[in-house]
């Protein structure tokens, strides 16, 4: 399974050849949303945080914008922040494998930080232009999986379909992430059989314990929102149900490893990630961490994207296939009616990726959804 793919200078291959414009902290949003305006094609990522975070979660914001530059889908970046110091700390840091600038906007205000930030914009949308696709196997891509709005069709369909691809993708040597932390409750004695090393299963059962830990120790109970209210609208009335229905899309390779928040990717193969359940959450870390395309299944209908990474979204449900048709790339719902085989839904899930691997517009690209949320662990100080 061949595609065309951009190199980037440190030999990573993205799939998508994007300018993004990074605002280091909310204050920063209105310069980088006005550089997009002003060049057209930069892709502003606002967001609401980066102001006084400290400790784990101001690392993990680091992590995060530093890794978002760093993703092969962006060819290139813009880094605006309030302040200079934090804001050349994440362009340097991007700089090591692509074109990247600062600009802070203290001593120049908004407007002329605009003026500034959007001259060099231009210039990298048209060295970004310039770009050419070449041909290389899937052993050079990171993927990652997540399901969101699930109900009973997703266990039963979409996500056995797509854990055949996964079977698939690691065979040909590339990486898949995986995360969710909190749906693998009930679930998670089977993933932890699943890793390859017991360095892996003690790193992921520590994690696991902490992140369960810290909800109980909220005193709530997460019915309502663990399972959803769209998962229990679909017939899932428990975390557990749930659970055994999302591993289905791990498919039935051995996990290599466990990768907390900080971690980065290091080995090919079926990779476990410490992630929020939030679907723009978990999507916006995945990408950080490398991901050129996301798998997405759904019972009910969730329609979140990304801003640079191409989401697949995949429905076993008939009703979602034809109810929210134009969110929908890839339905696997006749495998509820035997008409379709794993194999053949597979083939359909793959057929998809390949087009899109090769430039075809996924449904939330064309309609714009492009959610973007960093994870935020604690209050700010």
């Amino acid at each position: 399974m061949e595609f065309l793919g951009y190199e980037r200078d440190d030999g990573k291959v993205g799939v998508r050849n994007h300018v993004v414009v990074i605002p280091v902290d909310d204050l920063s949003n209105a310069a980088a949303v006005g550089v997009s305006k002003l060049v057209q094609g930069a892709i502003a990522l606002p967001h609401p945080y980066g102001r006084l975070q400290f400790g784990k979660d101001l690392d993990l914001y680091f992590h995060t914008l530093i890794g978002t530059g760093l993703n092969p889908n962006v060819a290139a970046a813009i880094v605006i922040g309030i302040e200079p110091k934090w804001t050349q700390k994440i362009a340097d840091a991007i700089s090591k494998s692509k074109p990247a600038e600062a600009f802070s906007i203290e001593g120049y205000g908004d407007l002329k930080t605009i003026e500034r930030a959007s001259s060099r914009a231009k210039e990298y949308l048209q060295f970004a232009s310039e770009k050419r696709r070449k041909s290389y196997d899937l052993s050079s891509l990171t993927f990652s999986i997540k399901c969101g709005e699930s109900d009973t069709t997703s266990g039963l369909a979409a996500n056995p379909a797509l854990g055949a691809l996964v079977d698939r993708l690691v065979d040909q040597g590339a990486t898949v992430l995986f995360g969710e932390t909190s749906e693998l409750t009930g679930a998670e004695e089977i993933v932890k059989k699943r890793f390859a090393t017991d360095e892996g299963k003690k790193k992921f059962e520590k994690i696991f314990r902490e992140y369960t830990e810290l909800i109980k120790g909220q005193g709530v109970d997460l019915l309502g929102s663990q399972p959803t209210e769209g998962n229990i609208a679909g017939g899932l009335s428990t975390i557990e149900e749930k659970a055994l229905g999302n591993v289905q899309k791990l498919g039935t390779k051995p996990i290599v490893d466990a990768l907390d928040y900080l971690d980065s990717v290091t080995k090919r193969g079926l990779n476990f990630v410490n992630t929020s359940s939030a679907a723009a959450e978990a999507l916006t870390l995945f990408h950080a961490k490398g991901s050129v395309l996301h798998f997405f299944t759904t019972g009910q209908g969730n329609v979140v994207g990304h801003p640079t990474m191409p989401v697949i979204k995949i429905t076993g449900n008939p009703k979602t296939a034809k109810a929210m048709a134009e969110h929908i790339d890839v339905d696997v719902s006749s495998l509820l009616t035997l008409e379709l085989t794993l194999e053949k839904a597979a083939d359909l899930i793959q057929d998809v990726m390949l087009r899109t691997l090769n430039g075809r517009l996924t449904s939330s690209e064309v309609l714009g959804h492009a959610e973007f949320s960093p994870t935020k662990l604690y209050v700010s100080a």
